[in-house]
């Protein structure tokens, strides 16, 4: 994850900080509140580690602020209060988790990463990746090895639903139900025309083939072994 650590106290957030790296995370740290909210706002990070009682600008005013301007980053408040009222006005004010100083290490990183997971599975996804094939939701293209292709919307929505089920096996029945929406085999080879016109656009002039045939089974989208 990358995190973005806001704490007053330097030796603290060099300990924080050197653990959360150890763990394999990616740190920006701010010694005070104004420069936090700054980073905050100018950056994008996966969660955030606020120390309530800063300078310039204290850790419930930065969350506020973040939470006014529709910032959902989840938020763990570090601080020194840790009576009941504290800690509700500190989740009230937008913080996602509460931990009172002092605090182990190990709970720390743990709560931190349970946050992260949380404020991951709350994002759409919005790009597909397969080995060299990348496929933007939103912008609603398809590139392969840097090279746009051309998909009509049926093809789009079969290919994004073979790169959502990459290295499984896809059977026909599958393909009818999500995406053309049939709950009855049509008999035709209907399937296969579309397979094979979106072959002809991602496979055809690459090495690697990655529209695979199961036999007697269906489809899978994974390179060629």
């Amino acid at each position: 994850m990358r995190i973005l650590l806001i704490e007053d106290d330097l030796e603290a957030a060099a300990y924080l900080a050197k653990g959360l790296r150890e763990a394999g995370h990616t740190v920006d740290h701010a010694g005070n509140g104004t420069d936090g909210l700054f980073l905050a706002t100018s950056e994008r990070y996966d969660s955030m580690i606020v120390d309530r009682m800063l300078p310039g600008l204290d850790g419930l005013a930065i969350i506020q602020a973040l939470r006014s301007s529709g910032n959902a980053t989840p938020v763990l408040i570090l601080s020194a209060l840790g009576k009941v009222d504290d800690r509700v006005r500190g989740l009230k004010a937008g913080g996602d988790d509460y931990l009172v100083k002092p605090y182990a290490f190990a709970e720390l990183l743990a709560r931190i990463e349970a946050l992260g997971r949380r404020g991951q599975a709350g994002q759409p996804e919005t790009r597909l990746k397969v080995e060299d094939l990348e496929m933007d939701l939103l912008g609603r293209s398809v590139r392969r090895a840097g090279r746009e292709i051309d998909l009509q919307p049926r093809e789009f929505r079969l290919l994004e639903y073979l790169m959502r089920h990459a290295g499984q096996v896809v059977t026909r029945t599958m393909l009818l139900e999500n995406v053309w929406e049939y709950h009855f085999d049509p008999q035709t080879n209907l399937i296969d025309v579309h397979i094979s016109r979106l072959r002809q656009k991602v496979d055809k002039d690459f090495e690697q083939q990655l529209i695979q045939t199961v036999r007697g089974a269906g489809y899978s989208l994974r390179a060629a072994r």
